[in-house]
């Protein structure tokens, strides 16, 4: 059975260096409707990243506990470490009413399909390999061991691209901000939508 909820769950993947949390960052600072959901990872904290923030930073001992308290909605091993998305903040927010943005890979985003099946899936697609390979050069984080790591596993990502609901290529990001914005805009305007955040709207016209 289908439940439909007032809020919005959308759900952004994309491979490393595609540019996903720089467009969702820049949509979020746009858009005051929509929340940024934070995710859970063994992984360490990069550059300025802060608790609770970025991530939620945890250990492996404290992850697996979630796990097996059923905390998470979502979780996947992705380069070595684990990210979780907890089921019961997605759940509070969108039952008020209001919109999340959820950043996480695509074996993720198929798991939060088949609980939501009303979540949006949105796959952040390079326009090309090397491009690719140059944004992951250029970000400096990573060594070339790890960076040819990431275009193997940036291949194996890009083949399930055609299970998600919306295509976006970042090659200009101006552009690909305003293809992510017009999602977001659009599904707000679908019936089932539009019916629930405008009750009182469609009680007026007579609209059952």
């Amino acid at each position: 059975m289908t439940v439909h909820y007032p809020g919005n769950l959308f759900v952004v993947a994309a491979p490393s260096g595609a540019g996903k949390s720089s467009l969702v960052k820049a949509l979020m600072e746009l858009d005051a409707r929509l929340f940024h959901s934070i995710s859970h990872t063994t992984r360490a904290p990069r550059g300025q990243e802060v608790h609770g923030r970025e991530y939620y930073f945890v250990s492996d001992a404290q992850f697996e506990q979630m796990v097996a308290q059923g905390a998470f909605l979502e979780w996947a091993y992705v380069h070595g470490n684990r990210y979780g998305t907890s089921r019961h903040a997605i759940e509070e927010r969108i039952a008020q009413g209001g919109d999340i943005v959820l950043e996480i890979d695509y074996q993720g985003a198929l798991q939060v399909k088949k609980i939501f099946s009303n979540a949006v899936l949105i796959f952040i697609l390079p326009p090309s390999w090397t491009e690719l390979r140059s944004r992951l050069q250029r970000r400096g984080e990573d060594s070339p061991e790890v960076i040819e790591t990431r275009l193997v596993n940036a291949a194996k990502e890009v083949a399930h691209v055609d299970q998600f609901d919306f295509v976006i290529i970042n090659e200009r990001f101006e552009l690909a901000l305003f293809d992510l914005k017009s999602v977001v805009h659009a599904q707000r305007l679908k019936y089932a939508a539009q019916r629930l955040i405008r009750a009182d709207t469609f009680k007026a016209l007579h609209i059952s």
